[in-house]
């Protein structure tokens, strides 16, 4: 028989319990390797604006960079303001994987000293940012080639998000395994040390 002095004493003992088993299964959730975040590629964009000579030196630097040939982007339409034409090729981008990308993205957030905006953190879980000058990165200054700027946009992923990308069969990746704006953000500075600014 339980007295009525002992119900408020069980009350609170379930209640702790189940407290520490909430967090016993968060600790768990995180421990898991499944959900490791990982950096599935960098993307480095140099936007000139213009086709001719400018462009090729552009694709020189991120050659110099990255040590792969880029890929020339095209302009979708016509735009007189700016003296774009339609089909005119006016940037190039390259992608990166691998430990060259780990080594591109911290010479990069080097520049900007490991401090990022908010903003910068898609609700995807992606961030990116840009740089002015590329001799930051390193890169001797060449008078034949010029300063450029670049944009870095980094996108990443968990183990898992490959059955999303399957020809055959493909899958879908759970809402609890995705990866969101705050554990991107908790990541970036858990891995760099880094800043995040809400601005």
């Amino acid at each position: 028989k339980i007295t009525t002095n002992a119900m408020p004493q069980r009350l609170t003992l379930l209640l702790l319990l189940s407290v520490h088993d909430i967090f016993n299964q968060a600790d768990e959730k995180d421990a898991n390797p499944m959900r490791d975040i990982k950096v599935d590629k960098l993307i480095l964009n140099c936007c000139v604006g213009e086709s001719g000579d400018r462009l090729t030196r552009a694709a020189r630097v991120l050659e110099q960079l990255t040590g792969q040939e880029p890929v020339y982007s095209k302009a979708r339409y016509t735009v007189r303001t700016f003296g774009i034409r339609r089909n005119e090729k006016i940037s190039v981008h390259v992608t990166v994987r691998g430990e060259k990308a780990m080594e591109i993205i911290e010479r990069g957030l080097k520049v900007k000293e490991f401090e990022l905006k908010d903003k910068n953190f898609s609700q995807t879980g992606n961030f990116g940012f840009g740089i002015s000058e590329h001799i930051d990165l390193g890169i001797k200054y060449d008078t034949n080639t010029g300063i450029y700027g670049m944009d870095f946009f980094v996108v990443l992923s968990r183990k898992g998000y490959r059955v999303s990308k399957k020809k055959l069969k493909p899958g879908r990746v759970g809402i609890a395994h995705k990866i969101t704006k705050q554990s991107a953000i908790q990541w970036f500075q858990k891995q760099y040390d880094g800043i995040v600014v809400n601005e």
